[in-house]
């Protein structure tokens, strides 16, 4: 068996896993303002970054060979509903125009949830201390319109609410859904959710999303966005849910998509720094792990990095 393992070119030729710029998107932040580019601490080399700072970040992306990103929101305001979310002159809306304007070539994917944009920090509406299942989804479709006709290409409901990709897929019918099927309410987003500003005010979101140690249920979840109009499925986090991309990709004949979590890259990030490990190495050989479990594409904070390093 050591025979092809002898020299580097060896080990290429007999290679089983590749690691490609094209299997990887890139998550993005826009938030208010003009020349803003705000460090999150622990994320580093993640920023929000206001429009203008948002389009140099994609075009020097773009560059560097990465072909997709994924667009989050910051707003200026807040409310019950998450109404900036949806409005035309959205932070996202905003973003997006310039971005389709100033780099035509870069495929553009929007988060679609509420999470960002209320002012307790839930993912829909609250109706007596609860999410409004169903009030939630007719905002999510109005939101996910928006986004396509500012530019998207491809809209992302992460919200985990049960019918959101039927109801986006009907005022949506030629717009690609990478649905977050399988999104589990991890420990691993804390760092996400300071970049996002997206803490939950009050309780937490195991109402909606998923429960750790599932792994049918996630399958169920994917059986029935894939019957509403999903043309790909994500499943969040990534590193500790392998075994989840593995039986997803065996289940369904469709893209499946693994979203590589702020926790996941904050950690490596930090032991990097105190001299555990190489950060390349860990972050390419985790990379490799995610396509190896089964997934095509993967979200990642190390795309920028990916780009240069290949």
């Amino acid at each position: 068996m050591r025979r092809l393992r002898r020299t580097d070119s060896l080990r290429a030729l007999v290679r089983e896993t590749r690691l490609d710029l094209d299997d990887l998107v890139m998550p993005l932040f826009a938030c208010p303002g003009e020349g803003v580019v705000r460090p999150v601490e622990g994320l580093d080399g993640i920023a929000q970054r206001s429009v203008d700072e948002l389009v140099r970040e994609a075009g020097e992306l773009s560059s560097l060979g990465v072909r997709a990103v994924l667009v989050f929101g910051i707003p200026e305001q807040k409310d019950e509903e998450g109404s900036g979310a949806w409005e035309p002159e959205g932070i996202v809306q905003r973003a997006l125009r310039a971005l389709r304007a100033e780099v035509p070539g870069l495929t553009l994917v929007t988060d679609v949830c509420l999470c960002e944009y209320t002012s307790h920090g839930h993912c829909g509406v609250v109706h007596d201390g609860e999410v409004a299942n169903d009030k939630t989804l007719e905002l999510l479709a109005r939101t996910a319109a928006s986004h396509v006709e500012a530019g998207a290409d491809v809209v992302a409901p992460s919200d985990m609410m049960d019918g959101r990709v039927a109801a986006i897929r009907a005022v949506l019918p030629d717009t690609p859904i990478i649905s977050y099927a399988a999104k589990y309410a991890s420990a691993f987003y804390g760092p996400f959710r300071e970049v996002a500003e997206s803490t939950p005010a009050f309780g937490d979101r195991r109402g909606y999303q998923m429960d750790p140690p599932n792994v049918r249920e996630a399958l169920r979840e994917c059986a029935l966005d894939l019957e509403e109009g999903a043309d790909a499925l994500m499943v969040k986090p990534a590193l500790p849910y392998l075994d989840v991309i593995r039986a997803v990709r065996e289940r369904f004949d469709c893209p499946v998509a693994a979203y590589n979590v702020s926790g996941e890259y904050a950690m490596v990030k930090a032991a990097a720094a105190a001299g555990h490990l190489d950060e390349r190495a860990a972050a390419l050989e985790s990379l490799v792990a995610i396509k190896r479990a089964g997934a095509d594409l993967v979200f990642t904070y190390w795309a920028k990095d990916v780009a240069r390093w290949l």
